[in-house]
């Protein structure tokens, strides 16, 4: 008789093995639960989140990409998800709700033809020719603008386009024009971080303000700071990277001192190192000076019986605005200061901003850095103002680069999507199929901007369709009025790049998805340390 054959065990006891046909649906699945999540955000209508994380702290978010972030998310394959969403937020910055929501829609067109036994990669070379066409197409329909003024104005509308789904909505075109002023100020390359944001709990939102120049925090002070004047005009800034104190030097070297006069010698050499400093500093003409280290109640006291004004402790970024704004460079040692090293600029002024005092350099010599200064009365609500200023920061910047723009609100998924069934029509075999799954899946957007808004989504969408038909390329949604109209006129535009990070990134998120079709899932070791390799999201 044939001896039985013991089963052949490849992977250790505890390991989860999933694989095949149910895999994939498993996968397409987590991937649309993960797409629920943020679904009800999108649009000027979408409602936020509050997450409270697991020490306890809030978020209050309209973000896809914020939302993802704070979701511990372990299912393998929903991953990819989040990381879609945080690349969509890092290229372009704002679509980040839309990116997930569209990955998950072309997903869910797909996912009846794997359950019939459609090979994955018949589906993931047809999806990725469909997406070149809709590029193709995009590029054709994006419309350019020209003109310094039409460009201004442009930038204006897209800012508020971006704002109109965040919290602060009621109050987007003060924040779009104040954030296309904010662009403008920077160099060519437009450094994020040259816009410092400051947050000031208290006030209103009315109250918050664009500085045309640098504003920080009153830093940490000693005694005579009183005395130094907190206003000047054309002001010279050193910025150092030194410290003002009297250090006690036995502490750095052992001397062996005979009688009194050698250790008077000591003392005095130390403090005639500092005063020499201190004399250097104030020669080169600088009233102001700034630096990252501490600045002692000796030099606070010897700037202030000279009208210089001075402060430690600065934080890097904000010198970094500072030199960016008024020039001059960070210096590590007086021995070489002069003017040509001093940063200059305008004005400055210290002034009261809600229960904080900050310091304010204006009219900067180099003008290549500004601050926000944001007033709100709860600190998440300022959170989530800042999120939604740099959302819209990040869509100026995109825009101010790449000048093309297109009609939000649904106008141009429902255009793109007619034009790949027209093209799915000359299509033969079974691409035809998948094709005009891959266009029903654009369609999500609009239907969802309905459904957060609670207007009738297959009546709309009719309506959409029938326009779009009769060759309106424009025609969207405008929620405000609760119709359909022509979205460019309305003025709901958005660069044409958001659009197009997006639909490449979620074919792509899609294709990945669709081939996997087996996870190994390692058990836990007994220290229930986390596995190598899948690190948890």
């Amino acid at each position: 008789s044939k001896m039985m054959r013991p089963p052949i065990i490849l992977l250790k006891d505890g390991t989860e093995n999933k694989q095949g046909k149910g895999q994939i649906v498993s996968n397409i699945n987590a991937c649309m639960v993960v797409a629920d999540s943020v679904r009800t955000t999108l649009g000027p209508r979408g409602l936020d989140k509050l997450i409270v994380d697991s020490k306890g702290h809030t978020t209050i978010s309209n973000d896809g990409a914020t939302i993802l972030k704070l979701l511990d998310i372990v299912f393998p394959a929903a991953s990819t998800m989040v990381d879609i969403a945080r690349s969509q937020d890092a290229e372009v910055g704002d679509g980040t709700t839309s990116v997930v929501i569209l990955a998950a829609e072309i997903l869910k067109q797909m996912k009846p033809f794997i359950e019939d036994g459609v090979h994955p990669q018949l589906l993931i070379r047809a999806i990725g020719k469909a997406c070149e066409k809709t590029l193709k197409e995009l590029a054709n329909l994006e419309i350019k603008i020209s003109g310094e003024a039409e460009l201004r104005e442009m930038l204006v509308k897209c800012a508020a386009t971006t704002l109109s789904s965040k919290l602060v909505s009621q109050e987007r075109t003060f924040f779009a024009n104040m954030i296309v002023d904010a662009v403008n100020t920077l160099d060519a390359h437009l450094p994020l971080n040259m816009i410092g944001i400051k947050k000031v709990n208290g006030g209103n939102l009315h109250e918050s303000r664009l500085v045309k120049g640098v504003a920080f925090q009153k830093a940490f002070s000693y005694a005579g700071f009183e005395m130094q004047p907190k206003k000047y005009t054309g002001v010279k800034v050193a910025l150092l990277n030194v410290e003002l104190e009297l250090k006690a030097e036995k502490e750095n070297a052992e001397m062996r001192l005979t009688n009194v006069s050698d250790f008077q010698a000591v003392v005095d050499a130390e403090w005639n190192i500092l005063y020499d400093k201190l004399q250097k500093i104030a020669d080169s003409g600088a009233n102001v000076v700034l630096s990252k280290l501490p600045i002692g109640d000796v030099a606070t006291q010897w700037f202030a019986d000279r009208d210089m004004f001075c402060a430690g402790r600065i934080p890097q970024d904000d010198l970094d605005r500072l030199m960016a704004a008024c020039g001059g460079s960070v210096l590590t040692t007086v021995s070489q200061i002069e003017d040509s090293v001093l940063g200059k600029c305008g004005k400055f002024y210290e002034q009261q901003v809600g229960s904080e005092r900050y310091n304010f350099f204006e009219e900067c010599s180099k003008h290549q850095a500004c601050t926000l200064l944001l007033r709100g009365g709860a600190e998440q609500f300022i959170a989530e103002t800042e999120r939604s200023l740099h959302d819209a920061i990040m869509i100026v910047r995109r825009a101010k680069k790449n000048d093309s723009i297109v009609a939000g609100g649904g106008a141009i998924e429902m255009e793109l999507s007619r034009l790949i069934r027209d093209q799915a029509r000359t299509i033969e075999g079974k691409d035809q199929a998948f094709w005009m799954a891959y266009a029903q899946a654009f369609e999500m957007i609009p239907r969802q901007l309905c459904q957060n808004a609670g207007l009738d989504a297959l009546d709309v969408l009719n309506k959409l369709r029938h326009r779009h038909a009769q060759g309106e390329k424009w025609a969207g949604i405008d929620i405000h009025r609760e119709a359909v109209g022509d979205n460019l006129v309305a003025c709901v535009w958005e660069p044409s790049i958001v659009k197009r990070n997006a639909i490449t990134a979620a074919t792509e998120a899609a294709c990945l998805v669709l081939s996997i079709d087996q996870t190994v899932k390692n058990a836990r070791s007994p220290s229930g340390g986390q596995m190598p390799g899948l690190p948890g999201m």
